[in-house]
């Protein structure tokens, strides 16, 4: 029973002095703490690694989700005399319109001889070509002073240059990779 008693006064006094303490500085640090801390906040940004795409000149990523961002709609061509789809793109795909980008996918050779490459969002069994996908997941790239190699079909890369888009020209892609090179990011 006195052990009970003793255990009881301990836990008691126990509670009475953490009441007491002032606990305050937890919730509401002092200006030197506030400073202390936003100091070591700076000290930890000024040191941070710096990503690829906050480098100036580095170009940013472009993903085939962004691409996504574009509604196709049946137009007729007299001259033709058939529909076809055509684009019109959204303000994620504008945002990048111009912009130096890199873009990951797989290379299908549409044309050797013509030098005429695309870039596509799925290997070539599952790609716009073969029915599998829409028109919003290939790009075509287009190199300065031609290609530098010849690229087998779905080697998987990664291409930079400028993305312009195309809604009006019916023999072009959509998506048009000017100035297109091999990048590693």
């Amino acid at each position: 029973m006195k052990t009970l008693r003793s255990s009881s006064l301990i836990g008691g006094l126990l509670l009475l002095g953490v009441s007491t303490l002032d606990l305050s500085s937890m919730c509401h640090p002092s200006e030197a703490a506030v400073a202390a801390r936003e100091s070591v906040l700076r000290a930890a940004e000024d040191h941070a690694p710096v990503s690829a795409a906050a480098v100036e000149g580095q170009p940013k990523e472009l993903t085939w989700r962004t691409l996504e961002d574009v509604v196709f709609t049946d137009v007729y061509m007299e001259s033709l005399e058939s529909f076809y789809w055509k684009p019109t793109f959204g303000p994620e795909v504008e945002a990048v319109s111009g912009s130096h980008v890199h873009i990951t996918g797989y290379i299908i050779p549409v044309d050797l001889d013509e030098d005429f490459y695309v870039l596509s969002r799925y290997p070539y069994a599952n790609c716009f070509f073969c029915g599998g996908a829409g028109p919003e997941s290939v790009v075509d790239l287009r190199f300065e002073g031609g290609s530098k190699r010849v690229y087998q079909t779905d080697e998987r890369l990664t291409f930079s240059g400028t993305l312009r888009l195309n809604a009006d020209d019916i023999y072009q892609m959509n998506y048009i990779l000017d100035g297109a090179v091999e990048y590693t990011p």
